[in-house]
């Protein structure tokens, strides 16, 4: 039996490997970062549980190298999880960070799911998963770039569905509260956080969901802050 293909970016570490295993045992992959030996390590995993796993290493901000190394791929699920996160008071914030969060959190959005999306319409079927955050509807001190990119996520995604759902594609987006990677400072307590294994499976349940149903916004929080994992 032919199984569906899912393309994860971002998939080198943290939630976007995560991802990457939750959906092995169910789908083939295509697994796509800029980071060659984490990425390879991310394939081995996926391999060891079942998946064929195709590896391309890509900086998803750059349009002319998504359009060369990803349009004709047949991807039935494409999972947008790269993303980066400087969280810094406006006034401090260079324009550079700003910059690099609006082409990773946003704009590679358009490159990648513009390259893949034509084959899912043509086929009659697909699904397109961002990763977004609740930080898209919850506003923070030094969120400014961040919060506005999420809330864009949210407003992209509800959009693009509207406009694909006829012709067979899905469209969601799933919402982590706080997780536990390298995102935050060193000395941070990331003990109440999520584990990205919780973020990849909610990507999961998403995208293995009846082909008639369709979850479109699924927002995952720890239970709380004053209370560790068990």
């Amino acid at each position: 039996m032919t199984r569906s293909v899912a393309l994860i970016t971002g998939a080198s570490r943290g939630i976007g490997r995560a991802i990457s295993l939750a959906l092995a045992p169910t789908h083939d992959l295509v697994v796509v970062a800029r980071d060659e030996s984490q990425l390879d390590e991310t394939a081995t995993l996926c391999r060891n549980v079942g998946a064929k796993v195709q590896s391309i290493v890509l900086d998803v901000t750059d349009a002319n190298a998504v359009q060369s190394a990803l349009s004709g791929l047949v991807v039935d699920v494409l999972v947008n999880n790269a993303g980066v996160a400087v969280m810094r008071p406006f006034l401090e914030m260079t324009a550079e960070e700003w910059h690099r969060m609006v082409d990773v959190n946003v704009n590679a959005l358009y490159h990648v799911t513009k390259a893949l999306l034509p084959g899912m319409v043509a086929r009659g079927r697909g699904h397109v998963c961002t990763i977004g955050s609740i930080a898209g509807r919850n506003s923070f001190v030094g969120g400014t770039a961040y919060t506005g990119t999420k809330n864009f996520v949210m407003g992209f995604s509800e959009s693009l569905m509207l406009e694909v759902r006829d012709a067979g594609v899905a469209v969601s987006v799933v919402m982590p509260g706080s997780v536990d990677t390298d995102l935050f400072p060193p000395g941070t307590d990331r003990t109440w956080m999520l584990e990205p294994k919780d973020v990849g499976d909610a990507v999961a349940f998403v995208v293995n969901s009846p082909a008639h149903m369709l979850v479109h916004r699924i927002e995952v929080r720890p239970l709380s802050p004053k209370r560790a994992r068990e």
